[in-house]
């Protein structure tokens, strides 16, 4: 890059991106149409650069006039859903181990990977229970709670821990504690810390240079995670991690 363009300008147009990908984020689910006014009010910016940002990603097709002045998640958003569906879709051999560890453990089976500061889940293998885990595919959360975030943040640095904690009421030295205790011990196991009534546990999946790559884990309703199950649990998922770390979490990344 030349010198000379990495500037104010330059800023702005980076800041122009982080703002519309801030938009895009606010559709969910459970909030799936907005009007320009109320991304306004949720993001904290004017409402002249929401309209602009608002414009631009209509124009790309990633949103969409809905009608009525609201606006929902556009066509254009369908490849790259498409295209991420492809690029994390796990090896058959992989999958083959996550069914199997469902069955064995009878719980709902995660992969998690890290993103920022958080984790998205990137696959899962239901339980054979009624009663089970829900976490669906593409779930973003926050990586201070719940056990895949203590194996995800094993390299993480003081800077990403503190960005983290900010996020949280966790102090940067418990986080950084419960991330050393789940190296130490090859796991890591939380009980309601993200939901009330909900464990998980989760071990790590390393790539060649035994780096942490992924989280592969557990969940369940507390009740079934007694310490004897815990366990049993821990040396299930470890085995399971091992051979997916083995063999490669998506192919082409073989070990």
């Amino acid at each position: 890059m030349n010198a000379k363009d990495d500037g104010p300008a330059e800023e702005a147009g980076v800041r122009s991106v982080l703002r519309a990908l801030d938009l895009l984020a606010l559709f969910t689910e459970g909030s799936s149409r907005w009007n320009v006014r109320e991304l306004a009010e949720a993001s904290g910016l004017a409402k002249t650069t929401t309209l602009r940002l608002v414009s631009t990603l209509e124009r790309r097709g990633l949103l969409w006039a809905a009608g009525a002045g609201e606006y929902s998640a556009g066509p254009g958003l369908l490849r790259w859903s498409r295209l991420a569906r492809s690029a994390w879709q796990l090896s058959e051999p992989a999958r083959q181990i996550i069914r199997d560890l469902a069955q064995h453990c009878g719980e709902t089976v995660n992969v998690y990977v890290r993103s920022d500061i958080h984790r998205v889940c990137v696959a899962q293998e239901e339980g054979p229970q009624a009663l089970r885990h829900v976490v669906r595919v593409g779930d973003e959360l926050p990586l201070w709670s719940g056990a895949a975030g203590k194996v995800l943040l094993a390299d993480a640095d003081d800077a990403l821990l503190e960005r983290i904690s900010a996020t949280a009421e966790v102090a940067v030295a418990d986080l950084r504690a419960q991330v050393a205790h789940a190296a130490e011990q090859g796991y890591a196991v939380t009980h309601g810390e993200r939901e009330l009534g909900a464990s998980g546990l989760s071990a790590p999946v390393l790539d060649s240079a035994n780096r942490v790559v992924a989280a592969l884990g557990l969940g369940g309703p507390t009740p079934r995670f007694t310490d004897e199950k815990v366990v049993e649990f821990a040396a299930a998922v470890r085995r399971a991690a091992d051979e997916v770390s083995r063999i490669g979490l998506v192919p082409g990344s073989s070990q």
